[in-house]
Parts: structure tokens; C-alpha cells; sequence
């Protein structure tokens, strides 16, 4: 696919004009920019939902691409599973003239020409459905439905039943099964927990064709793409490497462009000096001409401004006593649902808390119980000393005054911040111009939860209990809560799907599973290598908070050299399986191809069968090579753990 010239209006608002890109089979591609630059637009473009206003847009005859927006689908009429299995229609169709085929391969005379032709047919169908995987499309859809968090009891759940965020995922599972030759993914994480954006980063990075995606995870933006494509001062800029990287680019070439704003400025201040002394001087009229002509050629360098970084500092509020919250044995059902059993763990004053687990695990449930919204079926939940709790709900905006003005209503809660840093405030939060006098009632859910957020920081309690606060946030945001809450001397408990944010921010890790909750010191990464270590009979322990004992700093950091991602590690393990199954089936097919070899039907079917036999043992050596990769590096790994 190729972008040439091409340009692009939003209404009198020039989004890009004069933007090239040549999009290549392997393109691992992040689309970045400020809000508003045109990113989700130019998705569009591509994928084919848009038009341009200006250039062109050409693409390969024939190819195929897959388009996820941010929100918006809704599927009906079918279970989860025929609706991902419906992405393999032609390889079903194929299956049943399989199966239509072979009953007539066993009717028919096996000398008659009509017996020929079925033979002729089924060989060549079963060759492109073998080809294509076909025996294996069950496992394909349970796999990725699997991934991103659907449990088997959902398969057969019809789509309708599912929630807003749960039928992207379902959009986002079809088109990871078709696999097209270019995904367009714009915010593919919005909705997915932890565990099924690790998935997710771990399957993009062995996707066999190419990917474009926006997303303002940028941990999920570092682990999954090779190069960023920035929409900036209305045209296309592209760096190699992650986002990361990126950044550091980005930085170096602001300040070559700044150095050589510099030195046009000095040139062009020198040139109209001699024109400005001289004019009058008609000895001087030929250099005077000479310096007007080579200061009309000059191409003037802008440089756009950029968006100013806030910084931001939460009012720090009167401390609490060194216990802030204890839970003792708690327990919460929900009619014969038990989600919490048995639940004992201390926080401490300045403690920063992440709660992760698995989508249902309970993690909500337990914040709304930490903020007094939701009541304890057993055990207790005592507040510390002077301890002062503030719950941020991911539907925060229900308890705000809808008709309140945006600004008014801020002003009212924080007297002594003055509008000029409320109003920077509320930018960071993409609130701009006019729109901190609207009233609060007209915005929509995700730009009221933002609201609440920004709310919030002006005037904190010392307990901040957030669920999901990242949610509708971009980077810019995102940046100045994080900076925010790692000043703020009160304790935080918090929900994210953000690893960055939370690999930033937390000091504690609570892991809520299988309705307990397990302690864990330090950060999202620490929490992962420390699971990894436990042993089986510390991850069967009944305890309801199970403190995983530090280990020294120096073996930390010799397990962290050593040690492969526990994610990646189950990867492996999964493609080892995968290798030892496919394997066989392929030397099957070998030996079959090697006797339909010894029988002559046609000068071609014998050429045919030659060519599927070279291919079968060329795979056969490279997934053998791959097996014995794969059990060297597990071995290495199981070792180490």
C-alpha cells in the first residue's frame, strides 16, 4: 500500500497534506501523534473507510485488510464461537465437499471415470485445506478466544449478551483469525485486562504479515513495533524503532531543526542587514539585487509549537495515621457467588497499591469495598487514624452536577488554584478553548470520567482508591497523573490495565485470584519474576494473603538477567506442544505423498504431488529444527526457575 502527496481536511482544519508512506508486507508500525493530528482518521483512509482530499492512495491487487476501530461494533444472531468461526466460511465450505466427496469416493466404481474425477477433486481440495490448516480451526478459534479472556462457558453464549467492551473483543478475535495481510487496530487495548494485552503484545510480535496501530499504552507500543510513524506539523515523520526510542529521536531532531532555525535566522538577518544599509547606494545596486533574489529563495523553517508540559502537584493532604486500612479475614458473596474468602492484608501511610487479576476476579468488587460503597459479608474492614478515603469509580461521572460549568465546578472544589493552572490543568485532560465552559451534563461518559479524574487532583484526600483512572486517558494525560500520584505523599490504591502506569507507580502488587488475594513487594515486573518463582505448594496455599518474602537485591537482579518473561515462557511452551503435534501429521502426509507418487494418474497430478512433497519435508526439517530450539530454550528456562 502506498500513501503519495496525500492530504486530508476535518471540516477548515488541515489535518496532513503532502504525506508519503510506502506500507510493506512486514510493517510493525505505531501511528502516534497529539489529539486531534488525524491518527484515527488516517486509519480510516487506509483502510479504506475514508477518502482523501488531496494525493493518492493505491494498494496490491487482491490484498486483504483488517480494520478495528475504537468502539461502536455490535455482533447478533450467532454464539461466540460460530460468529469467529464464520472468518473460515470458505475452509468450511471446503470441508463439507470433503465430507460430500469421500462418500462418493466410497460409492462410486474405483475404475470409473466419474470415480477419477472425485479423486482428482478431493485430492486437490484436501491439499488447499491442509494448506490453509483446516483440521485445526476449532483449536485456532478456542485459542485466541482463550487469549484475549473469553472462558469456554462463553462460547456458546450468544454475541448479543455481550458488553460494549466485549464485543470488541469479539472484532478483535475475527480478525486476528483471518489474519489479513495488514491490521489497522486503532486502541485494540481500551479493552482488554492485563492478562489478554500480554497476550495480545506476545501474539502481534509473532505475526507473520504486517500492523499499524495506534494505542496510548506505552509499554504495549515498546514491546510490539519496529517502527513510528508521527502525524506532526501537518505531515508524516518516521523513526525506526520502538516508541522509546522514538521519543529520543524525536528530541534530537527538534533540536537539529531548532540549530538550523538558528543559523537560517542569522543568514537571513546578515542578508536584509547589507539590503537595509546599502539600498541607497546605487555602486551597490547589483549586490543589493543579489542578496534580495537569494533571500526570496530561501525556504523558511517553522517550527510549530509544542504542547506545553504540565506539571502538576497534588495539593498534599493532612497525613493519616501509619495504618491506613485493615482487612481481617474478609469475606463477599454475592447470593451463592463467593468472590472474596477469607482476605487479610495491611496498608500502610504512603503505601501505592496496584489490584490486578483476571477480568471478574474480583478486583472492583474489593476497591468498592476498601471505599465503604460495598459491604463485607464476612470479616472486617477497619480504617486507619485520620485516615480519609476518595473512591474514583470507572462511571465516576454519575455523581457529578450535570448542570454545573466545567470551570465553575473546579473552581468551587479548589478556591486557592487560580483559572490560568485550572485551565492547564483541564487541557492535559483535553478539555481546551470553549470547552471549560461547558455545562457538565452535555459531555459524553468518557469525557465526564476524565472530568472526575482531573477533579480529583486539585483536592485530594490522603486515600485515593481509583478504579480503572487511565481508561479514555492518552499519553500526555496519562503522564501528568502518573507524575501527580508519584509525588503525592497520601496512599493509593489503584486498578490499571496500563503496564507502564503501573510498572511506574506501584510499590505493592495485590494479585485478586481464585477469591484471595496474594501480596506481592515492588512493581508489575517484580510481581511477574516473583510468581514465576513461587512453588507449587506456595501457589496451593489456602492463605488468604500470601506474603511473598523479598528475596536480596543482588539475586533479584541476577534472576532478571537470567530469567525470560513467564509470559514468553508459556509462549514457547505452548508452540513446543503445538510443534510436537504438528509434526507427525506432517510426516503422515509425507509418507501418503511419497505412495500416491507410486501410483501414475496424469503426467500433471504426478508433478502436483512432487511439489507438495518437496514443501512437506521442507517443513518437516524446519519444524524440527524449531522443536529442538524450542526444547533446548524451555529446558534452559524451567532450569533457571
Amino acid at each position: 500500500m502506498q500513501l503519495t502527496d496525500a492530504g486530508k481536511r476535518f471540516g477548515a482544519k488541515l489535518l496532513f497534506e503532502q504525506a508519503s508512506w510506502l506500507i510493506t508486507a512486514q510493517e510493525r508500525t505505531a501511528l502516534v501523534g497529539a489529539n486531534g493530528t488525524g491518527k484515527s482518521t488516517l486509519l480510516k483512509v487506509l483502510a479504506g473507510q475514508d477518502s482523501l482530499d488531496y494525493g493518492k492512495l493505491e494498494r496490491t491487487r487482491g490484498m486483504s485488510v483488517g480494520y478495528l476501530p475504537q468502539d461502536g461494533l455490535a455482533l447478533a444472531g450467532r454464539t461466540l464461537f460460530e460468529e469467529c468461526l464464520s472468518v473460515f466460511d470458505e475452509l468450511r465450505s471446503m470441508e463439507r465437499e470433503l465430507e460430500t466427496l469421500s462418500v462418493s469416493l466410497a460409492e462410486l466404481d474405483h475404475e470409473s471415470p466419474e470415480y477419477a474425477a472425485a479423486a482428482d477433486r478431493f485430492s486437490h481440495i484436501d491439499s488447499r485445506f491442509r494448506a490453509h490448516d483446516g483440521y485445526a480451526l476449532d483449536s485456532r478459534v478456542g485459542a485466541v478466544l482463550d487469549g484475549l479472556g473469553f472462558s469456554k462457558e462463553d462460547w456458546q453464549r450468544q454475541c448479543e449478551e455481550f458488553s460494549g467492551g466485549w464485543q470488541m473483543r469479539i472484532a478483535l478475535a475475527k480478525l486476528l483469525l483471518e489474519q489479513p495481510e495488514l491490521l489497522l487496530l486503532d486502541e485494540p487495548t481500551n479493552h482488554l485486562d492485563l492478562e489478554a494485552r500480554n497476550w495480545l503484545e506476545q501474539y502481534l510480535r509473532t505475526y507473520p504479515k504486517g500492523f499499524i496501530l495506534i494505542s496510548h499504552d506505552r509499554y504495549f507500543l515498546d514491546a510490539t513495533v519496529s517502527k513510528v510513524v508521527e502525524i506532526w506539523n501537518k505531515g508524516l515523520h518516521f523513526y525506526a524503532g520502538n516508541y522509546e526510542k522514538y521519543l529520543r529521536q524525536k528530541d534530537e531532531r527538534r533540536a537539529q531543526l531548532e540549530a538550523a532555525y538558528r543559523n537560517q535566522r542569522l543568514q537571513i538577518e546578515h542578508l536584509e542587514a547589507f539590503i537595509n544599509r546599502f539600498r541607497a547606494q546605487a555602486t551597490k545596486a547589483k549586490q543589493v539585487q543579489s542578496r534580495i533574489k537569494e533571500l526570496e529563495k530561501i525556504v523558511r523553517i517553522e517550527i510549530p509549537p509544542e504542547e506545553q508540559a504540565i506539571h502538576f502537584s497534588f495539593p498534599q493532604p493532612p497525613p493519616s495515621g501509619r495504618t491506613v486500612i485493615e482487612a481481617t479475614a474478609v469475606g463477599k458473596n454475592y447470593g451463592e457467588k463467593r468472590v472474596l474468602e477469607n482476605v487479610s492484608f495491611t496498608v500502610e501511610r504512603g503505601d501505592r497499591v496496584a489490584l490486578v487479576g483476571a477480568n471478574g476476579a474480583g478486583k472492583s468488587t474489593l476497591i468498592r469495598m476498601l471505599a465503604g460503597d460495598e459491604p463485607v459479608t464476612s470479616g472486617t474492614l477497619r480504617l486507619g487514624h485520620n485516615a480519609v478515603a476518595e473512591y474514583f469509580a470507572q462511571d465516576q461521572y454519575k455523581v457529578l452536577d450535570p448542570a454545573a460549568r466545567m470551570l465553575d465546578d473546579i473552581s468551587r472544589i479548589a478556591p486557592r488554584v487560580s483559572d490560568t493552572d485550572l485551565r492547564s490543568l483541564l487541557g492535559c485532560f483535553l478539555f481546551s478553548g470553549d470547552d471549560v465552559y461547558k455545562p457538565l451534563g452535555v459531555l459524553s461518559g468518557g469525557e465526564r470520567n476524565r472530568y472526575a479524574l482531573a477533579r480529583i487532583l486539585v483536592s485530594p484526600a490522603n486515600f485515593l482508591l481509583l478504579d480503572e483512572p487511565t481508561n479514555h486517558l492518552d499519553l500526555r494525560a496519562k503522564d501528568v497523573l502518573l507524575e501527580a500520584i508519584a509525588s503525592f505523599t497520601g496512599t493509593v490504591i489503584f486498578v490499571s490495565h496500563d503496564r507502564y502506569f503501573i510498572d511506574r507507580l506501584a510499590t505493592r502488587v495485590f494479585e485478586v485470584e481464585g477469591g484471595h488475594v496474594h501480596v506481592y513487594p515492588g512493581n508489575y515486573e517484580d510481581y511477574l519474576y516473583r510468581k514465576q518463582g513461587l512453588t507449587p505448594a506456595a501457589q496451593a496455599a489456602p492463605a488468604a494473603a500470601q506474603q511473598v518474602e523479598s528475596a536480596p537485591v543482588v539475586q533479584q537482579e541476577k534472576e532478571r538477567t537470567k530469567r525470560v518473561n513467564p509470559i514468553r515462557l508459556r509462549q514457547m511452551q505452548e508452540r513446543l506442544a503445538f510443534v510436537e503435534e504438528e509434526l507427525p501429521r506432517v510426516e503422515a502426509a509425507i509418507a501418503a505423498a511419497e505412495e500416491s507418487l507410486g501410483i501414475f494418474i496424469s503426467a500433471e497430478e504426478s508433478q502436483r504431488v512432487a511439489t507438495e512433497l518437496d514443501s512437506l519435508r521442507e517443513q518437516q526439517a524446519t519444524l524440527t529444527a524449531e522443536w529442538e530450539e524450542l526444547m533446548m530454550q524451555v529446558e534452559e528456562q524451567t532450569a533457571i526457575g
